[in-house]
């Protein structure tokens, strides 16, 4: 809900569970008076303070008043150059070479109905509503737009901001953040999720301290390192107590998530498109759209955070082929044949997958071109005849004969040197004249900020997807943007071309969808280089990390539920011993954790045992039948495997409390160890359930006592417990 008070210019937006305000002062100044648990339309603005700090800036408008200063009140958005030191929001230069933006207060309209980005991912929603805020820089001739959308029964509000250039010359934006937001107190925690490739988004929480930390990206993606995903919270926050403030930036490039304590002990957090190698030329009349971000106030801890998150993301984000139906459960052949593979080998793991119930057959790299190895073939996005004789169209059919749908990998954004494409364009890859480029992977980047580079790719992969039933696409991206120069701009725009191309890849997968709506489009990026929400509004799942191993993956997939919801996990089991680290893990726990994802397998089949092909049975039959609890319930994170304790566990519990799933992987056993029980959240204090069939316990009885565990003994072992209600 919005309410609007014309007469003082206050802006009260009011979710579920908690209210956001903002003012236009006297001076036409945007200021932001609170964000919290919910109150009424009371107008918070009396809660800021004004005194005169030393060497503290006053605004012309402001006079001899020596108590108003730009750089000691909280504001909605954040100029820079006129008198506030702190984090800007936003940098024009204008065509006299001075960089600032001082913005003032022009106007509002409220719309019914959540508003949308031309080109950029966005929340949805009818019955949302949304709020416009007008600012001007009058020197700079600059109309700047704030978007907020207001989705009440989600608790979730929506942010965006699109500059309009209102002058007669150009001008060029050097910075334009998504979110700014201030806070009238720094004693809360940053917890940003970071890490590597094969392990990413591990969890990493610090006080603020006086001055600026955070995160961010200069990859041309999210990246493995840092996700544009931050939390601010009490220090005393926990999973179920504590207010937390959950950002989470919807886009796919460079990024950066900013929060700076004050010099006096106030906070502010800004985040948004990176400004390392970013500068966009606004001619007249022109106008740039910066990316959403979405927010999060839980005043009861940081699960009810991730499950706001959660049910958001689902339902009001990712658009879903399989939208109401369950997904299929899939196995991929790479680490099964890697690149040696023909025809008859692709079936041979098949006919023993199908009668398993595994419903989905992925062919990963390898498929197209002269793609023997990793050093040849990106780029030629056509079938591999001598591999795969007769193509999709004689392919396709032989697994459908066994009940199974087909899918296949792409990297449609790279490129070998050794390609015929590279070949006839060589300057159609991201490149700076007189450098010799760096690669990764053996492999270059095309540049998709060009419209031209986009259709041929488009073409060829469209072409390979009409020729026979595909319902599945795992779109990969193995490597960093470097030498970013495209020979499609002039000089004066090269720090338009990173942006330029996050929104070629957008584009792109948009035709995907709109040619192709039946097909299930899983994203990747060497893993889990690219597991944000711009991404998860084209495809509906996202593989987490190339890590396998399921210990690690209990971290991975630990920091990813903070925000991502498990319908979004992509997660298989692999052999043993793990191709990364060597641990041996049995076959119920692999597929234990895989559950607490999208859940498929990557091996060759038909050389496990039949003990684990029974196993792997029950694992296939017990995932769809329990496949709405896990996909759709909130999920619970009841221990930390950061902390080292016996066991890792978590929950999944459907919207109705009737249905439970609780999962467990011992990690830390020992001689002599403590009988424990395993408290569970979520349930219905006033039912009765059932646990695996058998004793009876209370919901309330559950959750403040506990499920009694058995002494362990070895490590990686699995349990599941299912409840329910009687």
């Amino acid at each position: 809900m919005i309410a609007y008070d014309k007469n003082i210019n206050l802006f009260t937006l009011h979710t579920r569970s908690t209210t956001y305000q903002m003012k236009a002062d006297q001076y036409g100044v945007l200021l932001h008076t609170y964000y919290g648990p919910r109150t009424g339309n009371d107008d918070l603005h009396r809660l800021i303070r004004y005194a005169d700090r030393g060497c503290a800036p006053n605004p012309d408008e402001a006079g001899l008043d020596r108590a108003y200063s730009l750089d000691t009140i909280p504001q909605e958005y954040s100029g820079c150059g006129v008198g506030d030191f702190r984090l800007p929001s936003m940098e024009l230069e204008l065509p006299n070479g001075s960089r600032s933006a001082s913005l003032r207060y022009t106007g509002c309209e409220v719309r019914q109905g959540k508003y949308a980005l031309e080109g950029l991912p966005a929340f949805r929603g009818a019955e949302a509503e949304t709020l416009v805020i007008y600012l001007e820089d009058a020197a700079a001739q600059v109309q700047v737009e704030l978007y907020y959308g207001v989705l009440e029964e989600y608790d979730l509000i929506t942010r965006a901001v699109r500059v309009v250039n209102r002058g007669g010359q150009s001008v060029r934006l050097c910075q334009c953040a998504s979110l700014c937001l201030d806070f009238p107190r720094s004693d809360l925690d940053l917890i940003t999720f970071d890490g590597c490739h094969m392990m990413e988004r591990c969890p990493d929480r610090s006080p603020l301290r006086s001055g600026v930390q955070g995160v961010g990206s200069v990859r041309g993606t999210a990246s493995h390192q840092h996700n544009p995903f931050v939390v601010l919270c009490e220090h005393d926050a926990n999973e179920d107590y504590g207010i937390c403030y959950g950002a989470m930036l919807l886009y796919s490039g460079g990024f950066q998530a900013l929060a700076e304590r004050s010099q006096y002990d106030n906070a502010r957090l800004v985040m948004g498109i990176n400004p390392y190698h970013f500068t966009w030329t606004l001619a007249p009349g022109e106008s740039f759209t910066a990316p959403e971000a979405a927010l999060v106030c839980s005043p009861r801890g940081l699960g009810q955070m991730s499950r706001q998150f959660h049910r958001a993301i689902r339902e009001r984000l990712i658009q879903d082929p399989f939208e109401g139906q369950r997904r299929p459960v899939l196995i991929n052949n790479w680490e099964a044949t890697y690149f040696n593979f023909n025809a008859d080998k692709l079936v041979e793991i098949a006919k023993t997958a199908a009668p398993l119930g595994i419903e989905l057959f992925v062919m990963d790299d390898g498929w197209f071109g002269a793609r023997n190895d990793d050093n040849r073939g990106l780029g030629d996005w056509w079938v591999n005849q001598e591999k795969l004789p007769g193509a999709l169209e004689a392919l396709v059919p032989r697994f459908q004969e066994l009940g199974m749908r087909f899918g296949i990998w792409i990297e449609p954004e790279m490129v070998n040197e050794d390609s015929q494409l590279y070949r006839e364009h060589p300057d159609w890859v991201l490149h700076i004249p007189g450098r010799a480029p760096a690669r990764c992977r053996n492999q270059l980047v095309l540049d998709f900020s060009r419209l031209e580079v986009r259709q041929h790719v488009y073409e060829q992969i469209s072409a390979v997807l009409s020729s026979a039933d595909v319902s599945y696409i795992k779109w990969d991206m193995n490597r960093s943007l470097t030498d970013v120069w495209s020979a499609g701009l002039p000089p004066e725009r090269q720090g338009e071309t990173y942006h330029r191309y996050v929104l070629g890849v957008y584009e792109m997968l948009g035709w995907l969808r709109r040619d192709f709506p039946h097909v299930l489009i899983e994203g990747c990026a060497g893993g889990g280089g690219r597991f944000d929400g711009g991404m998860l509004y084209y495809t509906p799942q996202i593989w987490c990390s190339d890590n396998t191993d399921a210990i690690d993956r209990l971290r991975i997939q630990y920091g990813t539920s903070f925000c991502y919801p498990v319908s979004t996990v992509g997660a298989h089991v692999s052999v043993v011993p793990n191709e990364e680290n060597g641990r041996v893990t049995p076959m119920e726990t692999r597929g234990v954790v895989a559950m607490a994802g999208t859940f498929g397998y990557e091996m060759d089949l038909s050389k496990t045992s039949q003990e684990d092909q029974e196993i792997i049975r029950q694992q296939v039959a017990f995932f769809k039948e329990h496949y709405d609890l896990i996909q759709r319930g909130d999920y619970y994170r009841l221990s930390d495997p950061f902390q080292n304790g016996p066991y890792t566990a978590w929950e999944h519990v459907s919207p109705d409390r009737r249905e439970a799933l609780a999962s467990l992987v011992t990690c830390n056993t020992h001689a002599a160890s403590s009988f424990l029980n395993l408290r569970l959240k979520g349930l219905d204090p006033e039912l009765s359930y059932r646990v695996n069939g058998g004793d009876v316990y209370s919901g309330a009885a559950l959750m403040a006592a506990g499920y009694p565990l058995p002494l362990f003994y070895g490590e990686y072992q699995s349990m599941q417990f299912y409840l329910e209600a009687l």
